[in-house]
């Protein structure tokens, strides 16, 4: 007997909820409510803005599903934490990342389209988080998406910025700083928490005292407190239900309006507090700025690592834990010196406001943290003076004495009469200004120690850090960067993704070291094709973009050869424009000469108070102006600037990179990612030997990389000997000619002034042997044309650095630090599948 026909249809319709499920016409559904009762908006009203976060939130909802149920996981297993406390998040928008690790892109695009809408164009509308300036904040957001990734309970904590780096314009080739409102239409992502506010003293004196019983205890009276309120955001991993959080500290007033002072008349003293207050968050500090006197930085980077520190704690506590542990079950890294203050305010947290006696709550705390130094650059090793310190900080300042005291009792033990080495190590810097040492006190206060490349780590433990590894020789250790393929290849470059997986499947999407498979179809011509075709593509891409926002039309069928990255004169974008120059003297001398077409293509923002960077933005643009409108150029030479560069305006330029420029002095770049993001989309490098550099060249193969330049060993060896430049300029025809073409005015209508300070550093002083290394460069330029002309062998090439990169998955460096360092396990999340009968609100009191 056949069951009668409803009952057939009940077991054949699975419901979903409109909030979770995945389905096209679910999602539709749920668009079209988060339009209309969360936007407000009908459709014959609504804006594209309006659509966006509709679909945001649509988005959002399937995210929060994944985080309630990793909470509770979290909550009820009592985990382990990683807690990564860095000044800079550099997530990028959130909106196709989410898509990507949700598994579900395609079905939203059907939805998109199915609605009448444009997928393209709703992602567009998202405004960036300007958290971070670079690499540091770019790093950091890599290592939260491989965290949830490989289902490592983690937190990332950091601060928001109302005003994040400045947009960058570009007017008669000057950088021009605009204001970064990214939260002008609000953030659909996160969540507001003012329930866990938490409140943070500043200033004042402290007091001794002795306890009930008898015990010695010290009490901050602050001049004024603010209060840090929790902003949360999801994030979750590729194709996993683990979704962890990344809180992010607002600065409030405690009292936001003072009756009082308003009664009487001064509506300015009445809400004077607010004002200061929020001042704390308003705006991301440029990476480059002078640190010393930047009072507001130190107020900042406090502020976080106290907020954070306080959350830990009272989580911990709330979780059923005794303080004896906390160490157990947090693992806190410091993403830089930034949050180093940390140490201080872990030991005045347990001493002064738990009680806990000195010895046993330096234990923990050195037992909490870990110490990531990203800088080989003394000036970026971060000091503040001792009169800032004390008036800020005061019970601080006596815990960083007394640290440094029972410190230094130690090394006078190893190295008894050796004062030298104690003034080296000691955490205050003696001399006419005395300051605090913050790299010193993440060392000592810290259990772990590590690099991000190789050789940065081997120079720290020979110079930066040299007294320190020879106290601890096991402390320093190295952890190579990495980046996110999610990001940087799948969501970036969809069409290579998909040439990829339709040869090697799509694990490699979370084991990168699969690629290695590609090797396999280095030598199959249908392949090669197929590759050469994908980077065609997306290079006609680029071209459009670049004709759509800059108005420059540029040849797809050209070499790109492209510099991204901030502006610094060690990252030396200046020695990229001499060869340009170069080349532009050629085709002016030989007007019949062939050359291998190519287009040079920069981007990147200077520090506002770097002048020497914001000029080297002008060259870059002045240099294109004269070449781009050259008509002896024959569209062989073009030379772009792409402004505002971001994590949005990076994703179409690294699938596009013929050749990636890593022409840093050796020495001085700590690892770099960019350099991995460029390899891993199939392009070839030029560099240095230096920072990740190094290890991308072992791994894709020296015949792979194109090398040039002096080696650390080398740079050091010629500034001993006593660097000259004026001695390169006076040998090198090719080299004066360049220089004297700059120093002329030819590039600046005429203004031989305009360029003077440059031409006079590089001449004078030189400090990253740029004239040293400019023959070397010129000559492994000419290789890398000689190169491009054969294109079957250039494509092996180019897959064969694809196919190599598996090392530099953040997926990688994150199963490093765990198992090392943070000694954190993963942990599986379950989703519980829908039931409507179960859906409705159930309170166990």
């Amino acid at each position: 007997m056949n069951p009668p026909l409803d009952a057939t249809i009940k077991n054949q319709v699975q419901i979903e909820d409109d909030r979770t499920g995945l389905n096209i016409e679910t999602l539709r559904r749920a668009i079209a409510d988060n339009l209309f009762y969360i936007q407000g908006k009908f459709p014959a009203i609504a804006t594209k803005n309006d659509y966006y976060m509709a679909l945001a939130y649509t988005v959002r909802d399937r995210l929060l599903q994944r985080w309630q149920s990793t909470m509770q996981i979290y909550l009820k297993q009592n985990v382990k934490v990683v807690s990564y406390l860095s000044a800079e998040f550099l997530m990028g928008p959130h909106l196709g990342n989410n898509l990507i690790n949700l598994g579900i892109y395609e079905q939203v695009r059907q939805a998109v389209e199915e609605s009448g809408l444009n997928l393209d164009e709703l992602i567009e509308q998202e405004e960036e988080p300007g958290l971070g300036n670079g690499g540091l904040g770019r790093l950091a957001a890599c290592f939260l998406d491989s965290l949830a990734t490989l289902e490592i309970p983690a937190v990332g904590y950091g601060i928001r910025y109302e005003f994040g780096i400045f947009d960058q314009e570009i007017r008669d080739g000057w950088q021009v700083e605009i204001t970064d409102k990214w939260l002008r239409y609000g953030n659909p992502w996160e969540i507001p928490r003012p329930e866990g506010a938490v409140e943070v003293k500043f200033g004042g004196y402290t007091e001794a005292y002795y306890n009930e019983q008898g015990n010695y205890r010290v009490r901050w009276k602050p001049n004024y407190v603010v209060k840090g309120i929790p902003y949360d955001t999801p994030i979750l991993g590729y194709r996993v239900n683990t979704a962890n959080t990344l809180r992010l500290w607002k600065s409030e007033a405690c009292e936001s309006f003072d009756f009082q002072t308003f009664n009487v008349g001064d509506y300015y003293g009445a809400v004077g507090e607010k004002v200061v207050s929020e001042n704390l968050t308003k705006v991301l500090y440029p990476n480059d700025e002078p640190i010393q006197g930047k009072e507001l930085r130190l107020q900042q980077q406090y502020f976080f690592a106290s907020c954070s520190l306080q959350d830990m704690i009272r989580i911990h506590l709330y979780k059923g834990n005794k303080l004896d542990n906390f160490h157990q079950k947090w693992a806190v890294q410091l993403n830089d010196t930034h949050p180093s203050i940390g140490v201080a305010e872990l030991m005045r947290l347990l001493v002064d406001e738990h009680h806990l006696d000195w010895n046993r709550a330096w234990q923990i705390t050195k037992n909490t943290f870990g110490y990531t130094n990203h800088t080989l650059l003394p000036e970026a090793l971060e000091k503040w003076s001792l009169n800032l310190f004390s008036r800020l900080l005061p019970r601080h300042l006596e815990i960083i004495y007394e640290i440094n005291q029972r410190f230094l009792d130690q090394v006078r033990m190893k190295y008894p009469g050796d004062n030298q080495r104690l003034a080296r190590l000691s955490l205050i810097e003696e001399g006419d200004e005395r300051y605090v040492r913050m790299a010193h006190l993440a060392c000592v206060g810290s259990h772990a120690i590590n690099g991000v490349a190789a050789l940065h780590t081997e120079l720290l433990k020979q110079d930066v850090l040299r007294d320190f590894h020879q106290l601890w020789s096991e402390k320093i250790s190295n952890k190579t960067n990495g980046v996110t393929p999610r990001r940087w290849l799948v969501l970036s470059n969809p069409t290579l993704t998909k040439l990829i997986t339709s040869k090697i499947g799509d694990n490699w999407i979370k084991n990168l070291e699969e690629l290695k498979q590609l090797e396999a179809f280095v030598d199959d011509a249908e392949f090669r094709s197929q590759w050469r075709q994908v980077k065609q593509e997306v290079k006609r891409d680029l071209a459009a973009v670049i004709a759509k926002h800059i108005g420059i039309e540029v040849n797809p069928e050209s070499l790109f050869d492209i510099q991204v990255k901030r502006i610094h004169e060690y990252k030396r974008q200046h020695l990229n424009v001499l060869h340009i120059i170069t080349l532009y003297n050629r085709l002016k001398r030989d007007k019949t000469l062939e050359i291998v077409p190519r287009t040079f293509i920069f981007g990147g923002k200077a520090a506002p108070s770097y002048f020497l960077a914001k000029l080297i933005i002008k060259l870059i643009n002045s240099v294109a102006e004269v070449v781009n409108n050259d008509p002896d150029m024959r569209s062989l030479l073009k030379v772009v600037f792409i402004p505002d560069y971001n994590v949005t305006n990076s994703q179409p330029v690294y699938p596009a990179a013929d050749l990636s420029e890593q022409i840093s002095t050796a020495g001085k770049e700590a690892s770099g990612t960019g350099n991995m993001k460029f390899s891993m989309n199939g392009a070839l490098t030029i560099g240095t030997l230096d920072g990740a550099n190094i290890e991308i060249r072992e791994q894709v193969g020296t015949e792979n990389f194109f090398l040039f330049g002096l080696t650390t060993e080398q740079v050091y060896e010629l500034k001993a000997r006593g660097y000259n430049p004026w001695s390169y300029y006076n040998s090198n025809q090719q080299l004066r000619e360049v220089i004297d073409l700059i120093s002329s005015g030819f590039f600046s209508h005429g203004d031989s002034q305009l360029f003077k300070p440059l031409i006079d550093s590089l001449l004078s002083q030189d400090q990253y042997l740029l004239l040293a290394d400019y023959q070397s460069y010129i000559d492994c330029q000419e290789q890398v044309s000689q190169a491009y002309r054969n294109q079957e062998n250039w494509t092996r090439m180019s897959i064969l650095n694809t196919a190599r990169m598996g090392k530099f998955s953040s997926d990688r460096s994150i199963r490093e630090y765990s198992e090392e360092i943070w000694k954190a396990e993963p942990v599986k999340v379950e989703l519980e599948e829908y039931v409507q009968a179960n859906a409705g609100l159930k309170v166990n009191n």
